[in-house]
């Protein structure tokens, strides 16, 4: 009997929603966007403008034409690392505490995130 294949699914993810990434692997290597969606348990992240796919949509009430949709899809979120504003380029997230919690802060800059 063969083994399932298991994938590497993260406990906890770098990227919360609403951060600016840049995708530093694949297709969309080098663009910027926002974070619109998180799926922690899968790993996984949805930004505006990357790993766009057209979807084919059949005539409905609601949209009686039907038509052709694009929209982002999600990718894995080791692909992507946070975009540091200031600095002007990607950077690690590194932790620590600050009056007694825990913060995200720039390895690049320093700065709190």
């Amino acid at each position: 009997m063969a083994k399932p294949k298991i994938k590497f699914v993260p406990n906890s993810l770098h990227v919360k929603t609403g951060d600016t990434v840049c995708v530093i692997s694949g297709k969309d290597k080098g663009k910027t966007g926002k974070v619109l969606k998180v799926f922690p348990k899968k790993g996984k992240i949805v930004v505006e403008g990357i790993n766009v796919v057209t979807k084919n949509l059949k005539p409905s009430q609601t949209n009686p034409q039907g038509g052709v949709v694009t929209k982002p899809a999600a990718i894995f979120s080791s692909k992507v690392m946070l975009y540091d504003e200031k600095a002007g380029k990607p950077t690690r997230v590194g932790y620590k505490l600050e009056n007694g919690k825990k913060v995200r802060y720039s390895k690049v800059s320093g700065e709190v995130l």
